[in-house]
């Protein structure tokens, strides 16, 4: 079901900000014909849109959107354009060998200037900063991890310049948090704005000549067609981009897991509590720590703050009403008062917000076409998809055109992870990981020995 139009506003910190009516585009009139049918008018169906009408101005193509365009992950993730992949380069080396996984790093890398130049040739004001992002160690145990990422990084032969490792005065200089003994630093990364880019891609799709049609539902994806209740949209090729919302669909409950991401965004702060946390470039912020926290310093001068922890719903379920958990929100206003005590209990916390992302079952992201059935997808970012959308955007215009190229020959593409376990296993599995690596970051910050525990459940998932 739809979400009522004059809620759009309300649905993340980035959509509410925005300086344009959310006007919905036309919905589908009836059934039509088309050369490629896009089902997601997030970043992975805009980006394959866009470089598909690129290479070919020929091309019918028809983006479906059950809401708006930025509606999902796309308008409300926290603003990292990295060069960041789910699968770490030891699993993607032991799968496919060192060499692709070194270019699979590497094509990441290029995304991320990618992005940045089409940002600025199609002039989308999505407040881009490349300023990387800091890691900060502040345990013993995260210390130990930050080294062990350089000396990974190293064995596959990326240097200071792809992964630097930060002394305590080094990171503290780039992101001044409580108590840093250290951490790692990459050029590879700008902070966003991620629904002005959501959005301003949008419009350079239909630039090109591409169909939008938003409040329009798609309740299955078939070869040959995607149905809709306004009728079939028939096309040879059908392309599926719908991330965590997957499991909506028929015959993909299990293909990936939606978890949920919340954040939460402070009002804009003073120069003098900037000077105290620093930032100063608009580094993108995380530390070392099992349960995943990211940050930004906006372009507005607030600090957008999210993490993981909120529960996994039983049969994959997605609602409006879980974006929304206050005991996770309360604990992300802890964590970032930890971090930075500089931030008074007079700091307000002005919006809230959170949806879901995919996690495929051995945490690979993959893109791909089956040329039989004319069916293609892109999915399973684990919340990296900023760029990796991007990248994926580029494979399937390859791919859908026939074209061979460097982006087609990398290992994600084509990629099959199995299928999640059916519930209650499913249930349990996510949940009780997710209470292992709480227990994990709050045993660590006791003793600072690092969680063998955390570190067994990451193999059982492969990652």
């Amino acid at each position: 079901m739809a979400t009522p139009l004059m809620s759009y506003r309300d649905v993340s910190y980035w959509l509410s900000s925005l300086d344009e009516p959310l006007t919905p585009r036309p919905p589908l009139p009836g059934g039509t014909e088309a050369d490629v049918a896009i089902v997601g008018a997030g970043y992975t169906g805009l980006w394959t849109a866009y470089y598909l009408a690129h290479a070919d101005p020929s091309l019918r193509i028809v983006v479906l959107e059950r809401e708006i365009a930025g509606y999902g992950a796309s308008g409300r993730n926290g603003g990292w354009c990295s060069a960041l992949f789910p699968t770490s380069l030891t699993a993607l080396g032991r799968r496919h060998g060192r060499d692709a996984a070194v270019a699979m790093q590497r094509a990441m890398q290029e995304t991320v200037r990618e992005v940045g130049r089409v940002v600025a040739a199609e002039g989308i004001d999505c407040d881009w900063a490349r300023g990387g992002t800091v890691v900060l160690a502040r345990t013993e145990a995260q210390l130990g991890r930050a080294r062990a990422a350089v000396a990974e990084a190293r064995a596959f032969g990326f240097g200071p310049d792809d992964l630097a490792l930060l002394d305590a005065d080094e990171a503290a200089a780039r992101c001044a948090a409580e108590g840093v003994r250290g951490g790692t630093y990459t050029p590879h990364c700008a902070a966003v704005h991620p629904a002005r880019l959501a959005r301003g891609l949008a419009r350079a799709v239909e630039r090109l000549g591409v169909t939008i049609h938003e409040r329009t539902p798609v309740s299955e994806i078939r070869p040959g067609a995607a149905v809709t209740p306004a009728g079939l949209v028939r096309a040879p090729v059908v392309v599926r981009a719908t991330e965590g919302y997957t499991p909506q669909l028929p015959g993909q409950r299990r293909t990936v897991v939606p978890v949920y991401s919340l954040m939460i965004a402070t009002e804009p702060l003073p120069e003098h509590v900037w000077a105290r946390i620093g930032l100063a470039g608009r580094e993108t912020f995380s530390d070392h720590r099992h349960v995943i926290i990211y940050g930004q310093r906006t372009a507005d001068g607030r600090l957008a703050f999210g993490g993981r922890g909120a529960p996994y719903h039983f049969g994959s379920r997605v609602r409006p009403g879980y974006d929304r958990e206050p005991e996770v929100f309360a604990a992300l206003r802890r964590t970032l008062g930890d971090l930075f005590p500089a931030l008074g209990p007079d700091v307000a916390v002005t919006h809230r917000w959170g949806g879901p992302l995919g996690v495929a079952r051995d945490w690979s992201a993959s893109v791909g076409l089956d040329r039989v059935t004319g069916l293609a997808w892109a999915g399973g970012y684990v919340g990296d998809g900023v760029s990796t959308t991007n990248l994926a955007g580029r494979t399937l215009a390859d791919l859908i055109r026939g074209v061979e190229s460097d982006v087609t020959a990398l290992p994600w593409v084509g990629h099959r992870s199995p299928r999640w376990e059916p519930e209650p296993l499913r249930w349990l599995a996510v949940n009780a990981g997710l209470r292992v690596m709480f227990s994990a970051d709050a045993a660590e910050a006791r003793t600072g020995r690092p969680s063998r525990r955390a570190a067994l459940f990451g193999r059982f998932l492969g990652h």
